[in-house]
């Protein structure tokens, strides 16, 4: 293998890999943080295969093209290592400013901070990136509508995103705005590198413009009198002589990442729409605006100004740039560059998929390792938009159910990924149902049960449980199985897989009947004794795993155990292994840990109580008690 491996080589750069053992490559591999897709030139008697044998145990996987080498996936630099240090760059898009926050923004926010918080649990070095698009006509226009100067208007805007994050529980750790003035001077080395390169020219353009989506329409993706089919609204004729990037002189280079590297895009259905786009052929698009004066202006042409996405996406790699660093693209690409994953709402796809990375090609930087577009949550059957003024207020929810209901019911109930509904009638019956009773009860009245018979301490080390205990056998298994879904972004059975323990948990109780035991006294109380320790640490394992969705309830679920705060900020994925609780440890009064979510103002009638369980609405009416319904509307958001 060290043979094989002598003389490969970095392209474009001239290091070199060194000879040496495989372990040593590896080790050489996480160093270096490869990027998903970069050639190799590869030496005489290279085959893939023998190559492969060494990158996939860490998640690698390589191809052969002409006489070089492509390595095309590697997973969080490290595959499944423990990932103590490695780092992880998760990001948000970067939100438009024309108006308030709304649930289509906060969506794609609360998974980005879920799979943040469990990269973390994993010892990873993250970046959680999320903040605010601020250039462009439509900001001026909806600053002009409300009387503002485009900055105020931007400052008001950007301060309500940071006051809804920091409601919702969202731990980033960093918010860049497109008007901090490093990002601006980011934006303008960046559009230099691309000009040095030969890949912008100026030129005329006369076409269709829709100002919402800030981009230029064919006529056939147009609906009814030349209406935008996102937004429903007339799309403007306009002839502007622009700046223009070069986009389908990178045609095969990204028919060639999106062939070899099936990972690129996900889920797998996007990769077919943005394969299907290249392949009808790329055509360069315009990077300026000759009439929009809200925005960073041209270096070479102040009169002009950069087109908003040739300026927002650069977001991503600004906000990563160091305090008190200067603002250029090397010291802002050093620690965290290449971004792990990209999550964007579907809409925005073809931007991140398809022009951002052939626009880092031109700019000889590395690509991000994956874009996940996410689905839409609808309303009447259209997106939820602000421009379409069918959105809900998210703190509103906040304000009525808290954060964890929030979170818990969009990333357990709609599988990330696929267009989804919300509805406060099935929002109330499943947060309920999942952590009041399921999670809530379970935890209560064990509780209960240990302070009447054992003062409230634990009997014995949850670590002396059988391993043939079915609860630790299940508890095992569910971690195993969650910790891969959270890496594929599956909250939803994610979520579904760790309440499955509390399930179990609530039949094991009703099974064992340690109240029954306790008055039968003698070994039997020592048995119904060591039972209770068994839910308390499957309780405490729960807490551990869905912490990256209900942070503020496992911490909740954490202190009633006898753990401190301290104790809970510094869980790692480990602590769902068997064996938390100690013989000897207190457990703190049985508290309710999640209040039951009542619907407000709802007529008190009695009626039947709603069945538990069930993920999806199966279209049947379902029956429950009228303190228990919401209006049947359906309200619905999605990211933009």
């Amino acid at each position: 293998m060290a043979t094989l491996l002598k003389g490969l080589q970095w392209s474009p750069s001239p290091a070199r890999l060194a000879t040496c053992h495989s372990s040593r490559v590896l080790d050489h591999a996480r160093s270096v943080a490869f990027p998903r897709t970069f050639f190799l030139h590869a030496p005489s008697g290279f085959t893939p295969s023998r190559f492969g044998k060494v990158l996939n145990s860490r998640s690698f996987s390589v191809a052969k093209r002409g006489g070089g080498a492509v390595i095309v996936r590697a997973e969080g630099n490290g595959g499944d290592e423990a990932g103590r240090g490695e780092r992880f760059t998760v990001t948000t898009p970067l939100y438009y400013v024309n108006a308030a926050p709304h649930m289509g923004s906060a969506y794609p926010t609360i998974a980005a901070d879920a799979l943040a918080r469990f990269q973390r649990l994993q010892g990873r070095d993250v970046n959680f990136i999320t903040g605010t698009d601020e250039h462009g006509e439509k900001i001026a226009l909806a600053a002009a509508a409300k009387g503002r100067a485009p900055k105020e208007h931007c400052d008001a805007v950007a301060a309500e995103y940071q006051l809804l994050w920091k409601e919702l529980g969202i731990a980033y750790d960093k918010f860049i705005r497109t008007t901090d003035s490093h990002h601006e001077t980011l934006v303008d080395e960046f559009y230099k590198r691309v000009e040095a390169k030969g890949d912008i020219y100026q030129a005329k353009y006369e076409g269709l413009y829709c100002v919402n989506c800030e981009e230029y329409k064919d006529e056939d993706e147009l609906i009814e009198d030349l209406c935008c089919p996102i937004h429903r609204k007339p799309c403007e004729a306009r002839n502007e002589d622009n700046y223009f990037f070069a986009l389908s002189k990178y045609q095969q280079p990204l028919e060639e990442l999106l062939s070899s590297n099936p990972n690129f895009v996900r889920p797998s259905f996007r990769m077919n729409e943005v394969q299907g786009w290249v392949k009808e052929g790329l055509r360069d698009f315009s990077i300026s605006r000759a009439a929009v004066e809200w925005g960073i202006p041209v270096p070479t042409n102040p009169k002009q100004t950069i087109y908003v996405w040739f300026d927002a996406l650069l977001g991503y790699i600004s906000a990563l740039l160091p305090e008190g660093k200067e603002p250029i693209l090397t010291n802002a690409t050093e620690r965290g560059w290449p971004a792990s994953v990209h999550i964007i709402g579907k809409d925005i796809l073809r931007f991140h998929a398809v022009y951002w990375p052939a626009m880092l090609m031109s700019a000889d930087l590395p690509l991000p390792e994956a874009v996940f577009g996410h689905g839409f949550l609808t309303k009447d059957g259209l997106k939820m938009g602000k421009s379409l003024g069918n959105t809900i207020e998210p703190r509103e929810l906040v304000s009525k159910f808290g954060p964890d209901s929030v979170r818990y019911y969009f990333l357990k109930e709609i599988e990330f990924g696929k267009d989804g509904d919300f509805s406060e009638k099935r929002f109330i019956e499943i947060v309920n149902a999942n952590l009041a009773n399921t999670i809530g009860n379970l935890l209560n009245r064990t509780l209960g049960l240990l302070k009447k018979n054992c003062d409230a301490v634990i009997p014995v080390d949850s670590s002396s449980i059988s391993e043939e205990n079915p609860i630790r056998i299940l508890a095992a298994e569910s971690v195993s199985k969650a910790k891969l879904h959270y890496s594929e972004l599956d909250y939803s059975s994610a979520c579904d897989i760790i309440l499955g323990i509390a399930t179990a948990g609530n039949l094991y109780m009703s099974e064992k009947a340690p109240w029954s035991l306790f008055k039968e006294g003698g070994s039997a109380a020592e048995d119904a004794a060591q039972e209770l320790t068994v839910i308390l640490e499957a309780v405490r394992i729960i807490a551990v795993a869905l912490s990256p969705v209900v942070p503020e309830l496992c911490n909740r679920i954490y202190l009633q155990l006898g753990f401190t705060e301290a104790d809970f900020k510094s869980i790692s994925w480990n602590d769902t292994q068997w064996g938390g609780l100690k013989s000897g440890q207190v457990m703190a009064d049985a508290q309710p840990i999640f209040q039951r979510l009542e619907v407000p103002n709802a007529p008190e009638t009695q009626s039947t109580p709603p069945k538990k369980g069930g993920k999806k609405n199966d279209g049947k009416k379902q029956k429950g008690s009228a303190k228990q319904k919401a209006d049947s509307a359906v309200v619905n958001a999605s990211a933009s």
